[in-house]
C-alpha cells in the first residue's frame, strides 16, 4: 500500500537514489512519469523484472512494450 501523509514540495524531485521504492507515494509518481506509464503498471513492472533498480525496470518495459 501506498503511504501518502503529507505533501512537501521538496519529496516531488527526483528521489536520491536509482532504486524505486514502491512503498513511497512520491517515488512512484516520479517514476511513473519519467516511464510514461500508470502508477499501477509501474509496480505491475516492478514485480515482474523482479528489480527495483530503475535501469533494470525501464528496460523491462522497453522489452515488454516496445514502440
Amino acid at each position: 500500500m501506498l503511504r501518502h501523509t503529507y505533501h512537501d514540495e521538496n519529496e516531488m524531485k527526483m528521489p536520491e537514489s536509482k532504486t524505486i521504492n514502491l512503498q513511497e507515494y512520491y517515488e512512484v509518481e516520479y517514476w511513473s512519469g519519467k516511464f510514461g506509464i500508470t502508477p499501477e503498471l509501474l509496480q505491475r513492472m516492478v514485480k515482474e523484472s523482479n528489480s527495483t533498480i530503475a535501469e533494470e525496470v525501464k528496460n523491462y518495459i522497453k522489452i515488454k512494450y516496445p514502440l
